[in-house]
């Protein structure tokens, strides 16, 4: 007998059981890190965050989970649909209230129905329905999930579909200088010039695991941080309390890339590593300097991977910028169940239509990429 049921802490699920759903490639998911975001301030009701993490049992034991959300607003997603949000409100529903299985303030892509069993991802996403349902939540929303995911959305859920710009080492390069050496001569000598500027501004760099960080990296990358938001006029979720946590729990997880002149820290960019991927999330820096975000958050996490065997850097959302920079374009994946069934089906064509867009727009890029190679795939799925 599989039943399900809904938690609004990650703390009244063991973790043990929580983390045998999935194979620990991905940090994302862990408990650590999820549970951690709760324990530490970052998820908030008043920001719009409230837990409802959507699981079956069968009997005493979990078989299937996904960490989820009832959203109040549309902040931290990634995903973006205030359209949606404005066409409800037009004619006079509320799309707020919605369910959301994400992770937080992350637009990285992976598993989302966790579960050693594939046939119950189905029935997980029924759960999950039936929720929203239950509580007269206007939607269902699975953000950035994988292509092993992919298979249990029915027809009745809608697919929508967006470009980020991911570094794989397909071609297998050694080094950085081999890595560059694949580059056309005006994208070389970019990067290049991009970097020489930066050393020769006296700039340093350490790779920090969270094993090796000192409370002070950690208070100085927080800093960082919090003054990236505060310039944007953001609110910073993450807390100093978490990265704490992060470097406490997940040690071989967490990644720091400190930059300093005259041993002191003037920027700093914070990644996870997972099995295969470097994942890069936030950055800052206390002064200015010519390439000092290029090098930071791109080029020494490109090599860092080079060294360290990893085959994919995911450096964040959006930014064209990338491309010239090794970064070519992937397509993430989202899925959603709507409940209104005339605003299901009228989105389903805006959903459609947005698809097509994304991939013309993909195809476009095609003349733009660094490379000296002419024969370039067509971009494809994220690795996940």
């Amino acid at each position: 007998m599989i039943r399900a049921r809904a938690f609004e802490s990650l703390g009244d699920i063991p973790e043990a059981q929580w983390d045998a759903l999935h194979d620990g490639r991905n940090p994302f998911v862990r408990h650590a890190f999820l549970h951690g975001l709760e324990q530490h301030d970052c998820i908030r009701e008043g920001w719009g965050w409230q837990p409802r993490h959507c699981t079956l049992w069968e009997g005493e034991r979990l078989v299937a989970a996904a960490p989820a959300y009832v959203k109040r607003n549309s902040h931290g997603e990634f995903v973006f649909d205030h359209a949606w949000a404005h066409a409800y409100a037009r004619q006079g529903l509320d799309y707020f209230p919605k369910l959301l299985a994400a992770v937080p303030y992350s637009p990285v892509t992976g598993p989302r129905l966790l579960t050693s069993d594939p046939a119950l991802r189905g029935p997980l996403l029924q759960a999950m329905v039936g929720s929203a349902v239950e509580s007269g939540n206007s939607s269902v929303h699975v953000n950035f999930h994988d292509d092993h995911d992919a298979a249990a959305f029915g027809p009745e859920w809608m697919a929508r579909l967006d470009v980020q710009y991911h570094w794989s080492n397909d071609p297998g390069w050694r080094d950085f200088k081999d890595f560059l050496d694949a580059f056309d001569h005006k994208h070389r000598k970019n990067i290049r010039q991009e970097r020489n500027r930066v050393q020769r501004e006296g700039v340093e760099f350490r790779i920090v695991s969270g094993r090796d960080a000192s409370e002070a990296d950690l208070a100085a990358m927080h800093a960082f941080y919090v003054c990236t938001f505060e310039e944007y006029g953001n609110h910073p979720a993450l807390t100093l309390g978490f990265l704490q946590h992060l470097a406490s729990s997940m040690p071989d997880s967490l990644l720091l890339i400190i930059a300093e002149r005259n041993r002191s820290p003037v920027a700093g960019a914070l990644c996870l590593r997972g099995g295969d991927t470097l994942y890069g999330r936030y950055w800052g820096a206390s002064e200015r300097v010519p390439g000092l975000h290029f090098e930071t958050c791109y080029y020494q996490g490109i090599e860092y991977c080079l060294r360290s065997g990893l085959t994919r850097f995911e450096p964040g959302a959006q930014g064209e910028h990338k491309l010239a920079r090794g970064f070519l374009p992937r397509f993430v994946h989202s899925s959603h169940w709507i409940a209104h069934p005339q605003f299901r089906e009228a989105l389903r064509d805006w959903c459609g239509q947005e698809a097509g867009a994304v991939r013309r727009y993909a195809a476009s890029l095609a003349s733009h990429l660094p490379f000296r190679q002419t024969d370039v795939p067509a971009p494809g799925p994220a690795a996940g």
